[in-house]
């Protein structure tokens, strides 16, 4: 299959340093919180975040005789410092907009690819801009990343993918003002478009029910 989910570090690899991935400008997932890294006015900022609760800990994961684990969830926003050039604006109003048209693709009997195709049509309607392919949506719940795999562009191979009630899912389309292509830079975790073209990235983790779907990562200002 061509589609990806998340570059995830292999098991002997260092942790992630960090809390919450903070991503600036041509920066789109995975990067590094740290003091050399300054926000400045004009930049555009991705903070991804994903949470488990309740956490797991020695006292937690041996309730009743078995190892036991909370909940992961997923969410991820790009917000504008100060007064940010008009691209970059509309940028971040196109990739929020891609989101909630992913969201109300979340249906019972929908399938995944009606969400790519959903999120690539709107998209592709907007103007020029790239659709990071490499990096997908993905399953969530009882790991950070699970199947299936949730591109934000149609998938054939999806279309065998029903939405049932009780499915957990992140969406987050990844969108940039030029090309789709990535790379990873030297420290290993943080992945930026190969273009350096600016990027922007919103997500919410979503809970397929019978009727409307619950959007657990919603903000209250949302």
């Amino acid at each position: 299959s061509l589609i990806q989910t998340q570059t995830v570090p292999r098991s002997s690899d260092t942790p992630f340093p960090g809390t919450v991935c903070v991503c600036i400008n041509d920066e789109l997932v995975h990067g590094i919180p740290t003091k050399e890294k300054v926000i400045r006015a004009g930049d555009i900022v991705s903070l991804d975040i994903g949470m488990e609760y309740p956490m797991q800990n020695a006292e937690f994961r041996m309730q009743n005789g078995k190892k036991q684990g909370g909940y992961f969830t997923d969410t991820a926003l790009t917000v504008a410092v100060g007064e940010v050039k008009d691209e970059a604006r509309r940028l971040l109003e196109v990739t929020k907009q891609a989101l909630e048209i992913g969201l109300a693709q979340c249906r019972p009997d929908n399938t995944i690819a009606d969400i790519g195709r959903a999120i690539e049509t709107y998209v592709r309607a907007q103007g020029n801009y790239g659709i990071v392919r490499d990096l997908v949506g993905h399953g969530v719940g009882h790991k950070p990343h699970e199947a299936p795999a949730v591109p934000n562009y149609y998938s054939r191979e999806l279309e065998g993918w029903k939405l049932e009630p009780g499915v957990v899912i992140a969406i987050e389309p990844m969108i940039t003002l030029g090309g789709h292509e990535i790379t990873t830079d030297p420290d290993r975790w943080t992945i930026r478009t190969q273009d350096r073209s600016l990027c922007a990235h919103f997500e919410h983790t979503i809970i397929i029910t019978g009727d409307k779907p619950i959007v657990a990562t919603r903000r209250s200002n949302e």
